[in-house]
């Protein structure tokens, strides 16, 4: 089969398509003909070493992917050939509490991910995804949708008339988009680009805020809630970003931590946190109980991921290299012929 691996070491132009002999279907498991997968933020800092620079080499990089069936192994009775499935991130995670164990066991790293041909996995580890979406569309789901779900209603448990900001116009943002649409909440997003924040108004946002001609967008958003704070934040950006989130939220309110894409480490005045009683819940994705019951939810009211762009598998490694420049509105996605 053919597979697209990082060899040797880190980096775009370590990027290698290979041949891989097809891996055996055991007791338990399932063989994919993959047809498609997507890219995340977080399979450019796997491609760069910037993720895990412990990480062993070659890997077959990116989490996100779906198959049609080909193969089942002893034991699988609950999915026949032919079913089209979409792959877990924590291909242990299928509910319950998270652990330390089951975020061990992540695709794209320390697993081999989904650009490849085939993919063997355990059943577990794949779930069936709604009818109505292409191929490129079902790819999305695994990471971006899934955090975006954990956050708005898993964690965030957001009602309607509630409020949520959204940081960016990032896969992750504009599922919450989406789903924040359909629970009925109102949605402020914010953006360094007015022709995205047109775009997303046009999808439903309530109001837009282009965070480079206001830095306090923090205050811009408590005040559009008449001074109370919004009820829920969806942070990507880390600890560049986090202040003002604090200056946005309510009192009692919610910081989804799903991404650092500010930074890690900078000094911040957590004092809001205690005084304001604000929650702060990190999202590592989520369980595959969160996935299915976000598939019934997307199959009820037909939802359709956004994607800027599809390209062919040979042209993945350009993909990546073209994420990079954050021209993107919606996800990027692979086809696997």
């Amino acid at each position: 089969m053919k597979a697209l691996e990082i060899q040797g070491e880190f980096g775009f132009e370590h990027l290698t398509f290979v041949e891989r002999p097809s891996p055996p279907c055991g007791p338990g498991q399932v063989r994919l003909a993959m047809r498609a997968a997507s890219l995340n933020y977080r399979d450019l800092l796997m491609v760069r070493g910037q993720y895990n620079p412990r990480q062993p080499l070659p890997l077959i990089p990116c989490s996100d992917g779906v198959g049609v069936v080909t193969e089942v192994g002893d034991g699988v009775t609950d999915l026949e050939v032919g079913a089209r499935v979409a792959t877990l991130f924590a291909q242990g995670w299928g509910g319950g509490e998270p652990s330390r164990e089951k975020f061990g066991t992540t695709l794209g790293g320390p697993l081999d991910g989904t650009l490849a041909e085939e993919l063997v996995l355990d059943r577990r580890g794949v779930i069936e995804v709604p009818e109505h979406l292409t191929d490129a569309e079902a790819a999305c789901l695994p990471c971006a949708a899934v955090t975006a779900w954990s956050a708005l209603v898993t964690e965030g448990q957001v009602r309607a008339g509630d409020t949520v900001l959204l940081q960016g116009t990032g896969g992750v943002s504009l599922f919450a988009l989406q789903f924040a649409t359909v629970l009925g909440a109102r949605v402020i997003i914010t953006s360094s680009s007015d022709d995205k924040l047109d775009r997303a108004l046009q999808l439903g946002a309530w109001k837009g805020i282009n965070y480079k001609d206001d830095p306090a967008w923090g205050r811009t958003a408590r005040k559009l809630t008449g001074g109370r704070g919004v009820d829920l934040v969806v942070e990507v950006g880390g600890t560049g970003t986090l202040e003002q989130s604090l200056k946005a939220v309510r009192v009692g309110g919610t910081i989804a931590m799903i991404g650092i894409l500010s930074g890690a480490l900078a000094p911040l005045l957590i004092t809001p946190i205690l005084m304001q009683q604000i929650r702060v819940q990190g999202v590592f994705v989520g369980s595959g109980e969160g996935f299915a019951a976000m598939n019934r939810a997307i199959d009820a009211h037909q939802l359709t991921p956004l994607v800027h762009r599809v390209y062919p598998f040979d042209e993945a490694p350009q993909a990546m290299r073209d994420m990079t420049r954050g021209e993107h509105f919606g996800k990027i996605a692979i086809t696997i012929p």
